[in-house]
Formats: structure tokens, sequence, C-alpha cells
């Protein structure tokens, strides 16, 4: 079942990913001006943030199976929207409904958790995240690949036959987990807003992996752009290469799960935190364009990456271990907290390496963590 899990979440995830590679080919397919190629990334982003704060709180609401099932639907339709699409308009409708679909993710991490007992819950919570962080860095490339081999529409093509797959395997193999909150939608939605105000717990991990998460989303918005750039003159199919180098991190997830059931969470967010702040300091050690410097760049990708996974499972554990009853309504605060940062990491990185290439853009992801550790020090 954990390894259901792992995969399902996977799979989903990716959802969101699959069309940042593929932007260019997209927007020149449908007639999208250069200004408003960032449209295809940010709308399924949108979608997604706003399915975390409307919809992944509905798990304390809804049957966690029927829910999962239902958003699913709602990515197929997205997906087969987006490959289908003969204009800008309702690809990026499309776009906003597989973010919106793809929530179905943040419904089956807390079913996990739910379903776990406590003494291996950072465990199970652990391995299903590898299964999500896999998708998330594994979609990139793979989007590159299949692109390359076909075209654009076959990836959102062969992802809605995988989503529909995938909902007839979990429709028999998942059980039935039925919330007990007896709170209408207003009135749940109303309560996250006094859960954010007075869950500390929820209030300090949200706001470490918002910063880490920064960092992440900085590194892999500007790392294409230095390895495409004159320093290193790598094509896409070598990129794509490099951004596989970073799975190596999602290994992280089950062991700070395993750390986090020994009661171990402090120290390894801590090493966390500073695995991410070094990962960006040793991409100065050597000179650019060498390669010594791609070497410690594939390094530090890995090495970002692994802290990042750990710190978001030691995260999901900390939250989980309070009351079952609003798991999903704190589930939603904590990713959609930590969206914003990736947002605000993307968008600096972006300005960041305009502004001053690598060495600037590196120094504003290496002020994300810096942050988190001195917020952290104050726990």
């Amino acid at each position: 079942m954990t390894f259901l899990l792992a995969a399902a979440c996977g799979l989903i995830a990716a959802n969101v990913y699959y069309a940042q590679p593929l932007a260019g080919p997209i927007s020149a397919a449908l007639g999208l001006s250069p200004q408003a190629t960032g449209l295809i990334v940010t709308l399924t982003q949108i979608g997604y943030g706003a399915g975390l704060l409307l919809i992944v709180p509905l798990g304390d609401l809804i049957e966690n199976r029927r829910l999962t099932l239902i958003m699913l639907g709602v990515a197929t339709l997205g997906l087969l929207g987006a490959a289908l699409s003969p204009h800008a308009l309702p690809f990026l409708i499309a776009a906003l409904f597989i973010g919106l679909g793809s929530v179905a993710v943040q419904v089956l991490v807390p079913y996990a958790a739910h379903m776990a007992p406590e003494a291996s819950r950072g465990r199970v919570v652990g391995n299903v995240m590898s299964g999500l962080m896999l998708g998330i860095m594994l979609a990139r490339p793979v989007s590159s690949f299949i692109a390359e081999l076909s075209s654009w529409h076959a990836v959102f093509f062969l992802s809605a036959g995988a989503m529909i797959v995938l909902a007839l395997v979990l429709s028999h193999a998942l059980p039935r987990r039925m919330p007990t909150s007896k709170l209408r939608y207003g009135e749940l939605l109303a309560s996250m807003g006094h859960l954010a105000v007075t869950t500390p717990i929820l209030q300090r991990r949200a706001l470490y992996h918002a910063c880490l998460f920064g960092a992440f989303s900085l590194f892999w918005t500007t790392t294409p752009l230095l390895l495409a750039g004159p320093e290193f003159h790598l094509s896409q199919g070598r990129i794509a290469l490099f951004a596989l180098a970073g799975v190596a991190g999602a290994v992280a997830a089950p062991i700070a799960g395993r750390i986090a059931d020994r009661g171990w969470s402090r120290p390894a967010t801590a090493v966390a935190m500073l695995a991410v702040a070094g990962a960006f300091l040793m991409t100065h050690i050597a000179p650019e364009g060498s390669m010594l410097a791609l070497g410690l760049l594939v390094a530090a990708a890995i090495l970002l990456d692994f802290g990042v996974s750990a710190n978001l499972t030691l995260g999901q554990r900390a939250i989980f271990s309070l009351s079952a009853e609003f798991r999903s309504r704190l589930n939603g605060l904590y990713m959609a907290t930590f969206f914003v940062g990736g947002a605000v990491g993307s968008a600096a990185g972006g300005w960041a390496y305009a502004q001053g290439g690598w060495t600037l853009a590196s120094w504003v992801g290496f002020a994300f963590p810096v942050v988190a550790v001195v917020y952290f020090a104050t726990e």
C-alpha cells in the first residue's frame, strides 16, 4: 500500500511540472507572445495553489478515496484539454484544471498518515513523499525526452492515460476512510484561519520549508539558464540529464521519516537547512565553465534536493502528529505556505540572474536557507 501511494503521488505531482521545459514549443505552437509564455506554468501553479486552500481541506469532510478519484478526473480532463487545444485560451484554461486536479496528491499524503500507526508514521510519510519528490524531479527531464521523440502533445496524452489507469487501480485498492468532522464547507474554510493563527508547529514548519522551497525553485529556475549559456553551452538533452542528477536527493525523504520516528527531528532539520545553504556555497569553488564547476553543480543539485526532501518530510511528520481531525487542513495550509515561498524563489531567481548572472542568483538562493536557520535558532 505504501508503494502504491508513493507511485500515485509521483505520477500526480508530475502533472504540475511537465509543461515547464516545454513552455517555448507550446507558446510557439499556440501563438502566445514571448511575454505571455510564463502563463503556461503560472496558471497550472495558480490552479494547484487554489486547490491546496479550497479542495485539500475537504479531506477532513469527504470520504478520502472518493475525493481523490474526483480530483483525478479533473486532472485527466485538464490534461486531455491541453493535448487537444488548438489555441492559447483553451490550453491556459486546461492548465488551470491540471493544477487544480493535481491536488489529489495532497489528499493522499494525509490519508497515508491516517492509515499508518503512530510508531511508524514518519517512515510511511517519508516513503510516500519520496515518490512525490521523484515525480517532481523526473517530470521535467521526462517531458523533455518525450517531446524530443514525439511532440509536446504526447506528454499530455500519456499523462492523461496514466491518470485513468491510476484511478482504476486506486478505486479497487484503497480502503475507505470517512472523516469524523461534521462541519459545513464554509465552517471548514473558516477554521483554517484559526488553525494558522493558533498552531505554532504549523507556523514554524511552514515558514522553514517556504525558505527551503524558495531556494529549490530559484536553483532549478536559474541553473538551466546557466548551463545553456556561454559558460557551459549544454544542449537541452544534456540539461535534462543534469536535472536527473537531482533525483538522487529524493532518497532523503524515507531517511528523514525514520529519523523523525526516533525523535531526532530537531538536529535533522538543522542538517537539512545547512545542506541547502552549503549547496549554493560549493558552486563558487571552481571557475565558471570548467569541468570541476560542472561537477560541483551536479553535486550541489543532489545536496540541495536532499536537504529539501528531508525537511519536507520532517515538517509533515510534525504537523501530522497533531489531531487527525484537522490533518488535511493543516496539510493544505503547510503546502500553500511553502508554495508561495517557491513562487517567490522563482521570481527572485529570474530577476537576480538577469541582473548579475549566477553569482548574484546563487547568493540570493543562499539567503533563503540562512533566513530559515536564523528563525530555527529561536525555536
